[in-house]
């Protein structure tokens, strides 16, 4: 019975979790998976879902190429930050380059374990035993909350499998009041991911805007 209590207080300082998961993805070099994301604005009613393809490869960069809706793209790659939406802004591309410095640039799962006791106030909210359509297993649920106050999102809760101590399921509350999830299937680490999915050129016509 004690040891239980012991082991049930020791779980419940999200600091262990966020270590492992640290530790963890300090190892990873390039991450590949299968994504769903999933954005719920009051203001905008019904919540909207996107799926498919993520590729993350260190320092910074990163894609997602949508299956739904087709053909949109989000591509860093390596110096400039691409936002291509043809399915919303027919014509036109945002490009932003990315910071040198700093915790906001294109890394996913990276921002919220790279450093976290930095970063972040944390607290354990529960175990979990699936994240909602991240994937099945055991799981580690711990929010967070960014002590950098020009952070872009006021809030975020990680689902970290016990497995192998990766992000499976993040939510971030934005400053604007949205919602934002991010769930990912079929993950792969450390395997090679072509070039090409870290280029992107707009297509002919398409008006860049520069942020």
């Amino acid at each position: 019975m004690i040891a239980t209590l012991f082991l049930l207080l020791a779980v419940q300082d999200p600091w262990p979790v966020l270590d492992r998961a640290s530790a963890s993805f300090d190892t990873v070099r390039t991450l590949q998976a299968d994504f769903t994301q999933i954005i719920d604005n009051p203001m905008l009613g019904d919540p909207d879902t996107t799926r498919g393809k993520l590729y993350q490869q260190k320092p910074n960069s990163f894609a997602m190429r949508f299956s739904e809706p087709k053909n949109d793209r989000i591509v860093a790659d390596g110096r400039y930050l691409w936002l291509y939406t043809p399915s919303s802004t027919p014509g036109q591309a945002i490009r932003s380059a990315i910071p040198a410095t700093g915790n906001t640039g294109p890394n996913l799962i990276g921002q919220f374990v790279e450093r976290p006791r930095e970063h972040y106030e944390a607290r354990y909210v529960r175990a979990d035993s699936n994240a909602a359509g991240g994937g099945g297993g055991a799981f580690d649920v711990v929010a967070l909350t960014p002590r950098d106050r020009e952070a872009p999102y006021t809030a975020a809760t990680l689902w970290i499998t016990r497995k192998d101590g990766l992000a499976r399921r993040i939510e971030i509350v934005e400053t604007s009041g949205q919602t934002r999830t991010i769930m990912l299937r079929n993950v792969v680490v450390n395997q090679p991911i072509s070039s090409r999915e870290f280029r992107f050129s707009p297509p002919a016509g398409t008006q860049v805007v520069d942020q």
